[in-house]
């Protein structure tokens, strides 16, 4: 009995060695780091992609590659005399507001412009089928539009050689900068502007003028 006494102290010791011991390595992390307050580590969400440190510019502020762009001219003044004056011509008779105006023009031109990638049958009549008001003056308003903007000078010295408005109709869509996308935003809407990302190019309303001064287009679309 003393025996058994003697060894059921030791089991009883030995247990509370055992408690001390297991406490005490709690309090230590198996990399052997003592643990402080409480805190939480989120994982990067690998969905989101590598993370991006303060001093790296973000993937839409590095900038476009270089491109070529036309040079793109305001100046009226710097247009062959036939060009400007078929530009004032065309701009007059669209601010009456009456498309009848446009046929003197057209009949003097030779043939009327291309106005569509098909047939469109009688021209001035095709023009106010385009327009949103039955009288045709929304087109006027859009035409008007298109020849006070900006133009570039394209093709030279080849038979298509002309002068195109607006300019964006010639320039790539994603070297415009924030002021030229201001000027745009004054012809088309902002989710043309995104249809134009998709494609890759301007597709509405252009005009162009051959050196002579034929009127050679107004169209829209590809």
């Amino acid at each position: 009995m003393g025996h058994l006494h003697c060894l059921s102290r030791l089991i009883r010791l030995a247990s509370a060695l055992a408690l001390v011991w297991a406490s005490a390595a709690l309090a230590v992390e198996p990399a052997g780091r003592a643990v402080g307050p409480a805190t939480t580590v989120t994982a990067p969400d690998e969905a989101e992609g590598p993370a991006i440190l303060p001093d790296e510019p973000r993937p839409d502020e590095a900038g476009s590659p270089d491109l070529t762009v036309p040079t793109v001219e305001y100046d009226v003044a710097k247009l062959p005399t036939p060009v400007r004056r078929l530009r004032e011509q065309i701009i007059e008779a669209a601010s009456t507001g009456d498309p009848e105006k446009l046929r003197q023009i057209m009949d003097a031109n030779g043939e009327p412009p291309m106005l569509s990638f098909g047939d469109v049958g009688e021209p001035i009549e095709y023009l106010k089928s385009l327009s949103g008001d039955p009288e045709g003056r929304e087109i006027l308003a859009i035409l008007i539009e298109v020849f006070e903007a900006g133009y570039v000078h394209v093709d030279i010295g080849t038979p298509d050689e002309m002068y195109v408005w607006p300019y964006f109709a010639r320039y790539p869509v994603e070297a415009l900068t924030p002021r030229q996308l201001v000027e745009l935003f004054k012809l088309v809407y902002a989710g043309d502007y995104e249809d134009m990302k998709a494609y890759g190019h301007y597709m509405l309303y252009r005009a162009g003028i051959a050196p002579d001064g034929t009127w050679r287009y107004f169209i829209a679309g590809d």
